[in-house]
């Protein structure tokens, strides 16, 4: 895909003021458009977890009912048969998941999203999703398709330097064979899905595409997994035959083999760069502002991440100095980088635009509680804050 010079900006809905849509979600686009932003990424769209993890949803395809603005909009019957049959494929999985109002809260979402999607849309600033990799155990999609995914083992990443009995995710893994023998159909429409909702996405861990980390089902840790080879582009090429375009960003962070990077080439997919990572010593580093790519998206970092505020304050003085980046305000020379970079796409977190700090940080991964939280203070995003990130961004040619 061909992605234009511009920039955006990375906030989940869950933190508008209030944590849901409605007049903030409007405002918040309205003070994109001023400050020259032509993107909004969200994360996932799902019902979250017990802990507020977009990640581990209870559905695949399902909007958020505690993002409505309005949760008791009135529904006609005619439009709840509508809904039904235009998505047939999985609306009564989860409706048999969900109960009660399910069908009624999707339609609501629908009406929400779209109006806002189209608000956007007339503002120039389109909207990038995510489509986590895994689904949730016991989750609708899990206890609809059981035949679909592995039983023997669940989902994890092997040791490295940063956690020596790597992590153990618990997703369920899914069954290839049993998705091949079917034509891919829960993908196909779960992109569907994904691409009424957004204008790009991103794909979460797309080297699990290619290969992933297969972890007995009763480990205590992610040691004892081992690497097991996934479809790769015959399920994208499956994917193309019903829906050609496909906007999608690959998320292909961490340790990436040249299969992975040969399979995103191949799909003409951007991959990601993320500046906090930059300053490495190493130098074939892909987040190196000399080893951007122009089919790129370069974050300053992604949700997963410290604010960069936060990740400044972690470094030692010589460390501060290796970067180059202003000490008076690090998170904003964070973002003029990110806006040279010859990377197509810049996304910055919206904690960065503000300058805040950890206690800001959306996501600490590996740590149940005390994530997922945050929220942007009323008039925080101010006319003068636009004025300035505008200006930055029709400085470095992004509109």
């Amino acid at each position: 895909m061909n992605l234009s010079r511009s920039s955006g900006i990375l906030l989940h809905p869950t933190s508008l003021p209030g944590g849901r849509l409605g007049e903030h979600a409007y405002e918040f686009v309205d003070w994109l458009a001023a400050a020259g932003q032509s993107w909004w990424q969200v994360l996932p769209l799902g019902p979250p977890d017990d802990v507020g993890s977009p990640y581990k949803s209870a559905s695949a395809f399902a909007g958020w009912s505690g993002l409505l603005a309005d949760p008791a909009a009135k529904v006609e019957p005619e439009e709840l048969d509508a809904f039904a049959a235009r998505e047939s494929y999985w609306i009564a999985d989860w409706a048999a998941f969900a109960g009660g109002d399910a069908i009624a809260d999707q339609v609501r979402f629908a009406r929400e999203w779209s109006a806002l999607r189209e608000y956007a849309r007339q503002r120039g600033v389109r909207l990038i999703g995510d489509l986590p990799i895994y689904v949730a155990a016991g989750s609708a999609d899990h206890v609809s398709h059981p035949r679909l995914f592995s039983t023997d083992v669940v989902a994890g990443v092997p040791p490295d330097a940063f956690t020596e009995d790597g992590q153990l995710w618990g997703n369920p893994l899914y069954d290839w064979a049993a998705l091949r023998a079917d034509g891919f159909r829960w993908w196909i429409e779960r992109f569907r899905r994904t691409f009424d909702l957004v204008d790009l996405t991103r794909a979460d861990h797309f080297r699990g595409f290619v290969a992933y980390w297969a972890v007995p089902a009763d480990a205590a840790t992610a040691r004892s997994g081992r690497w097991r080879r996934a479809p790769g582009r015959k399920l994208f090429d499956a994917v193309r035959e019903e829906l050609p375009d496909l906007p999608v960003i690959a998320e292909d962070l961490g340790v990436i083999t040249p299969a992975v990077e040969r399979l995103r080439d191949e799909l003409g997919l951007p991959g990601m760069h993320v500046l906090q990572w930059a300053f490495s010593d190493r130098p074939s580093s892909p987040h190196r502002l000399e080893n951007h790519r122009e089919n790129g998206v370069v974050y300053t970092g992604t949700h997963d991440n410290d604010t960069t505020a936060g990740w400044w304050s972690s470094l030692s003085a010589t460390e501060r100095a290796t970067t180059g980046l202003d000490p008076a305000d690090p998170a904003w020379s964070l973002i003029e980088l990110a806006y040279s970079s010859v990377a197509s796409l810049a996304i910055v977190p919206m904690q960065d635009v503000l300058g805040l700090g950890s206690d800001a940080r959306m996501n600490t991964p590996g740590l149940a509680t005390g994530n997922w939280s945050w929220r942007l203070e009323p008039g925080a995003a101010s006319d003068e804050l636009a004025s300035r990130l505008h200006a930055a961004a029709e400085q470095a040619r992004r509109t």
